[in-house]
């Protein structure tokens, strides 16, 4: 029975592609009475041969088997079904590949180009549901463990949300949470950077006010103040915001960065271009090095706009 099957499979397939038997043989470099005798279930190929004519049927290995199987127009478009039913990364990565090769050969159909946007697309749906439960887990258990991955996981998990929902009901959530009486400085600091991605900078700048009024030593708050001050072009009170976050103390010399981006949307380029590379000298000092190495390319395209 499975000789059968396979035997009608292989002549299913050859004929949706339109091949000959002549065609398939010379593809696969065997003569066309093997491969009739494959169709007629006297001889079975070599098992070393069966991915290969899968590739050319545009099916899998396993669909040789399957009593009801669909030929497609390629391999990658098959791929994608098997990725469309797994969700499988391993499935994305190895229909990535096969388009990757049809554009390479200049062969990608718009049919084709259509069925690798779906891909694209779910993958993109699922890294967002998986990107948003391991924040979830990190925010459950890092605040008394490591306070800034708990407002890093925080912070990332809003942009996602803003970047893939309704933005008004993110913001209208997060001012909602920061009216609180118990609201927190992580509550308010979120909002302003939910109105700095929103380019809502007057509604940013009331909310960045108050939050410096309660929360006085909270240095995001100084950093994303700062960016909104930037925004509206307040750049002394920008300035100002970032050297009070630097004395309070930042992770990751946040307000450098800022500094340096600042000078840049002020057309003094070379100040920004000499920030970014006191900053990776910095960056080496303190053993990060590929940091260090991007700080200094980001550096020299600023400098490269005074020529």
């Amino acid at each position: 029975m499975t000789n059968h099957v396979l035997a009608e499979n292989f002549k299913k397939f050859r004929a949706a592609r339109g091949l000959t038997q002549e065609q398939v043989a010379s593809i696969l470099n065997v003569n066309a009475q093997t491969v009739s005798r494959w169709e007629c279930a006297a001889t079975l190929p070599d098992v070393l041969l069966l991915p290969e004519l899968a590739r050319l049927y545009g099916v899998t290995v396993d669909d040789f088997y399957k009593k009801h199987s669909v030929a497609y127009n390629n391999y990658a478009q098959r791929l994608s079904s098997v990725y469309e039913k797994t969700s499988d990364p391993e499935d994305f990565l190895r229909c990535i590949l096969e388009f990757q090769k049809l554009m390479k050969d200049g062969e990608l159909s718009v049919t084709d180009g259509w069925h690798l946007a779906t891909v694209y697309h779910q993958m993109l749906c699922d890294c967002k549901e998986k990107a948003l439960y391991w924040y979830e887990k990190a925010i459950a258990g890092s605040k008394e463990e490591n306070p800034h991955i708990h407002q890093r996981a925080h912070s990332l998990r809003m942009k996602l949300l803003l970047q893939n929902g309704d933005r008004n009901e993110v913001i209208s959530k997060l001012e909602a949470a920061s009216n609180r009486a118990s609201a927190e400085s992580l509550d308010h600091d979120l909002l302003l950077e939910a109105y700095i991605l929103s380019q809502k900078y007057e509604e940013g700048y009331t909310a960045f006010l108050l939050a410096r009024q309660k929360f006085p030593d909270y240095y995001p708050i100084y950093i994303h103040g700062g960016e909104i001050c930037q925004a509206l072009k307040k750049y002394d009170e920008a300035f100002s915001c970032w050297n009070k976050a630097k004395t309070i103390g930042t992770y990751f010399h946040d307000e450098v960065y800022c500094e340096a981006y600042c000078y840049e949307d002020m057309g003094e380029y070379e100040k920004a271009a000499q920030t970014l590379f006191h900053l990776a000298n910095t960056l080496r000092q303190e053993h990060y090095d590929v940091e260090a190495d991007m700080a200094e390319e980001e550096a020299r395209i600023i400098k490269s706009k005074l020529n």
